[in-house]
């Protein structure tokens, strides 16, 4: 299944039908452009009394299986990273082998890739290039604009994938944050320039589309984590993802006002503060007071920003919780604070890892119990789709990332916005958007490859 220089494809193997694990493919004259590798989690079994879980024997880590593409490695021109979250980027160490073409992302993203293919001896195998807001790419029969968006993550870009058979614009993960505490913003005219040239079809992110409204912008939360922080008489543990490098701004600025020292427990904070600092987005690292010196000062003067939102295992909050942690222990009064809503499927940890802070007398504060934001989503709600969609003005809609209630309901505002034609599907759907669309079914399978015990295996 090759495409012509008449055809114009759209082929998901991960991310579409389901949230997690994005691998997407575009076809045109006989290539393929490969946009986002990433990862997923399986859904958690029983759950031990140490915060363990179990998965019922699955590997930890899940990826799309790229067999399809893998099969036809020589049509594929090269990988677009959007952004550097796991279920974009996630899987590159693990599938690069299979694929070996060129990666073309954004600075702070190919900061992070260079840490993670490193840690697999790849560093110096992977060409690796790296594309600025607004610059244009020729990868093949595609050639390719960045565009700047924000999200939840430095440098988020969607993508302006040109061809001679018609134009797509692919959102990736994306909010309307018009005060981004970190990075670049967004320009509506840069959308709406879209709009004048002609887009045949857009591509876009569903996960908050059920959410009336508009998505809160990082800025916001300075109010509710200083007053969260600063009624403590305690030690303070926000915990929040990692990736999020603009909460770590807050809770900087956060810590001089209250007169506390800041300091990061995770290994996947380390490595993004480490990477924002090399990118040049934050300039206040050096100000973190070093991890072994968090335990000498008083109560009063400590906060930690720590891993382990989600409730997993083996990370900085779990080994707090346990008491198992060599730099910090709590003591009752202290105060966890939850910077984070849980991913679907990981409640039950979560309220496990509450329980065990609160069964210590350890203050415990959420996302869903603070009266005001401590959290922000990245991802559009009902009114940001309805403005992009209103600047773009595409001829069809494609949405993904999401499970079926939220792309049935990104497809309905698409047209009420307008849109004349819009096709949902899932993962191995064949998308058919030039030279006339259509959707054909599962044209391919697709399954889940895991990581496991230094290996790929099968899942399903």
């Amino acid at each position: 299944m090759t495409p012509d220089q008449h055809d114009l494809w759209f082929l998901p193997l991960g991310g579409t039908g389901e949230i997690g694990m994005n691998l997407n493919l575009y076809g045109h004259d006989g290539q393929w452009l490969m946009v986002d590798c990433g990862v997923t989690f399986p859904k958690p079994g029983r759950i031990a009394a140490d915060g363990t879980v179990h998965h019922r024997g699955e590997p930890p880590v899940q990826m799309a299986d790229p067999e399809f593409i893998a099969d036809r490695r020589d049509q594929l021109a090269g990988l677009i990273i959007t952004h550097a979250h796991e279920d974009h980027i996630g899987a590159v160490p693990y599938l690069w082998p299979l694929l070996q073409c060129p990666i073309y992302t954004s600075r702070f993203t190919a900061e992070i890739l260079r840490r993670k293919l490193a840690e697999f001896d790849l560093l110096h195998r992977v060409p690796i290039h790296v594309v600025e807001v607004d610059q244009r790419r020729r990868i093949g029969p595609f050639e390719v604009q960045w565009l700047a968006l924000t999200h939840s993550i430095p440098d988020p870009n969607a993508l302006m994938i040109r061809t001679p058979a018609g134009n797509i614009f692919h959102s990736g993960d994306w909010k309307l944050d018009d005060h981004p505490l970190v990075g670049h913003g967004y320009s509506p005219a840069t959308f709406r320039a879209l709009a004048d040239e002609g887009v045949t079809a857009m591509v876009c992110d569903s996960t908050n589309a059920t959410v009336s409204g508009h998505s809160t912008s990082e800025a916001v939360l300075h109010e509710g984590l200083l007053a969260a922080i600063g009624s403590a008489r305690g030690r303070v543990v926000v915990a929040c993802f990692g990736s999020n490098i603009a909460r770590l701004h807050t809770l900087a600025q956060i810590a001089r006002e209250t007169g506390r020292y800041m300091g990061l427990l995770g290994r996947s904070l380390v490595n993004m503060s480490g990477a924002a600092k090399a990118a040049g987005l934050w300039d206040r690292a050096d100000e973190l007071i070093n991890p072994g010196h968090l335990g000498y000062l008083p109560r009063e003067e400590v906060l930690v920003v720590a891993t382990g939102s989600q409730g997993e295992p083996r990370t900085a909050l779990r080994r707090l919780a346990m008491g198992t942690h060599p730099d910090l222990e709590l003591e009752a009064g202290d105060r966890v604070i939850f910077s984070a809503r849980a991913i679907p499927g990981n409640e039950d940890a979560i309220e496990a890892l509450i329980g065990q802070l609160r069964g210590q007398g350890i203050e415990v504060v959420t996302a869903e119990s603070s009266s005001i934001p401590i959290h922000a989503s990245g991802h559009p709600a009902e009114d940001e789709l309805r403005a992009m969609y209103g600047w773009v003005q595409p001829a069809l809609a494609i949405p993904v990332h999401g499970e079926d209630v939220h792309m049935a309901t990104h497809a309905r505002i698409a047209r009420d916005c307008g849109v004349p034609k819009t096709l949902v599907g899932r993962n191995g759907d064949l998308f058919m958007i030039r030279p006339v669309p259509g959707i054909r079914r599962q044209v391919t399978e697709t399954g889940r490859l895991g990581w496991q015990k230094g290996e790929l295996v099968r899942v399903y």
